[in-house]
């Protein structure tokens, strides 16, 4: 991490979250802002390697920028910091890219802890998030509607779905990971997602991974 753009409002608040990623990573750019307006001026002119961002803005909606850093800069890793844990912020959140949810009113260090897990290949989510989430996607789908994926896919999917990174699940698996790569570029192709968090969802709504 080289880079970070920090989106959220409220000063304390944004003071609060920037020195946990001081304390979360080394030798940290850090550009702040307080609006989607100022979020988007800083997109035009940097590129950043982490996003943390806060849903509820002077002027829009949090999603709306993280489906923008999606579709132009997917290298990104947004993360949303909010204090709201219902369905209606947490699963637009996700559908539009985010690949962790962090709730605010976790302590410090279990912050930096999340966010360190990023490094490898952790998803950032809070665990009352987790197990909303796991509720969700208790439903009963179809066989019929289940794409068809390969034992082999299966397989990296459900890494992927623990929180493995792409060379951890080669290791793991005894294959490189070039073939992890390319197994993983499938799998979203049948699964129609676009990132590890969207394929983790969709993969326990139909029931392909176990919680």
């Amino acid at each position: 991490m080289h880079t970070v753009l920090v989106l959220e409002d409220h000063p304390d608040t944004r003071k609060w979250l920037t020195d946990i990623i001081q304390q979360a990573f080394v030798e940290i750019e850090i550009h702040e802002a307080s609006s989607l307006a100022q979020a988007r001026q800083l997109l035009q002119k940097n590129k950043f390697d982490l996003a943390l961002i806060d849903l509820n803005l002077p002027d829009g909606n949090g999603v709306e920028i993280i489906s923008e850093i999606t579709q132009s800069s997917p290298d990104t890793y947004c993360v949303v910091a909010t204090i709201f844990d219902e369905d209606n912020y947490l699963f637009p959140a996700l559908e539009a890219g985010a690949q962790g949810y962090l709730l605010k009113e976790q302590t410090s260090e279990e912050f930096i802890q999340s966010l360190q897990g990023i490094i490898k290949g952790e998803p950032p989510v809070s665990p009352a998030i987790a197990r909303k989430m796991i509720s969700h996607f208790h439903s009963d789908i179809p066989q019929s509607d289940k794409p068809d994926l390969s034992s082999r896919e299966k397989e990296i999917l459900s890494a992927i779905a623990k929180g493995l990174s792409r060379n951890e699940a080669a290791d793991v698996l005894g294959i490189t990971s070039n073939t992890v790569a390319s197994h993983l570029k499938n799998i979203y192709g049948k699964l129609n997602v676009s990132n590890r968090a969207q394929a983790t969802l969709e993969a326990l709504r139909l029931g392909l991974v176990k919680p």
